[in-house]
């Protein structure tokens, strides 16, 4: 069983949901980001999903493009991703996803991207702006290597998307729970529950939430529902906040990320 089936259903035996954590690689500084990482697995995330800088993030609202310049500035490329992940790998075996843009994995070539990050630690791949009828070459590449495939529906996803979709998928669903790009809200999207019943009737896949997820009792609410949530911004936030205490974030995203974990606990 691989690393994220694991996770899943370790989570599954123990009643709850997973935590999925989001952090952009290299942000804000590839020290700092890698502290980063340890400290919200040690909080308790069962999955790491890295975000790899892209100048052009379509996918995200403001507060993971300012996460990716400041990696970008800070000197991330495809090389110092890979060697983020390689270091984290050498402590934990916690599941990491990419979350990132075709323009990143094509220009490396496809086959090259796809076996660097499998040969780094890497079990899986979500990219974002590859819908799954264009995704032959990395869906080739991902079963040759053995990383998993994860895609996106969103809540405007038709039925014979969804089947696609789920058909192409190897990972997990990420169900985007609002339409727009991603960021801390005060309201949570309605008809989550109902959401995951109707992509559940297309896989076995587990489910997870993302989008908008920002406090404990939203990650409570939302993992009612589902086989796990995503909390990516509510965690930049504490990096954005701590840029001039750089010594310091490890121990405060800790704090915030156990806070966030306790929902599905």
């Amino acid at each position: 069983m691989d690393r994220i089936a694991q996770a899943f259903t370790r989570a599954r035996q123990e009643k709850r949901a997973a935590f999925v954590a989001y952090l952009c690689a290299g942000d804000p500084d590839f020290n700092s980001s890698l502290a980063a990482c340890r400290a919200v697995i040690d909080a308790g995330a069962d999955v790491l999903e890295l975000g790899v800088p892209f100048s052009d993030p379509l996918a995200d609202g403001l507060t993971n493009q300012l996460a990716a310049q400041r990696a970008l500035e800070g000197g991330m490329n495809a090389a110092r991703v890979f060697e983020l992940v390689r270091q984290i790998r050498e402590k934990s075996q916690v599941p990491l996803v990419f979350y990132t843009y075709y323009n990143l994995v094509f220009s490396n070539g496809v086959d090259n991207y796809v076996r660097a990050a499998k040969e780094a630690g890497v079990d899986g791949m979500l990219t974002l702006d590859l819908p799954p009828e264009e995704a032959g070459e990395v869906l080739e590449a991902c079963r040759k290597y053995g990383v998993k495939t994860v895609f996106i529906v969103a809540p405007t996803t038709p039925p014979e998307r969804l089947e696609k979709i789920c058909a192409a998928a190897t990972g997990f669903i990420y169900y985007v729970s609002r339409e727009g790009v991603t960021g801390v809200r005060d309201q949570m999207a309605v008809n989550i529950p109902e959401a995951v019943t109707r992509i559940r009737q297309h896989t076995a896949l587990p489910v997870v939430v993302g989008f908008g997820i920002s406090t404990p009792a939203q990650v409570k609410e939302v993992a009612r529902a589902s086989d796990g949530v995503v909390v990516g911004s509510a965690l930049v936030n504490v990096i954005k906040e701590n840029l001039d205490n750089r010594a310091g974030l490890p121990a405060r995203l800790r704090i915030r990320a156990a806070e966030l974990v306790g929902g599905v606990r």
